[in-house]
């Protein structure tokens, strides 16, 4: 794999579309940071509360 595509593929993955809402959010990177998980806020919230 190149430079440049290496580079792609990780921009490609931390953008901040959240996986559950299909919402763009800041906080999405930061919850991918902090527990592996690309959901936003509200969504992590959501699954605190109601984790079915």
């Amino acid at each position: 794999m190149t430079k440049e595509n290496n580079n792609n593929h990780i921009d490609e993955s931390l953008n901040e579309l959240c996986e559950e809402c299909k919402k763009s959010d800041e906080s999405v990177i930061h919850n991918l940071i902090l527990t592996g998980f690309k959901i936003c806020k509200s969504c992590r919230v959501s699954k605190t509360i109601f984790p079915i």
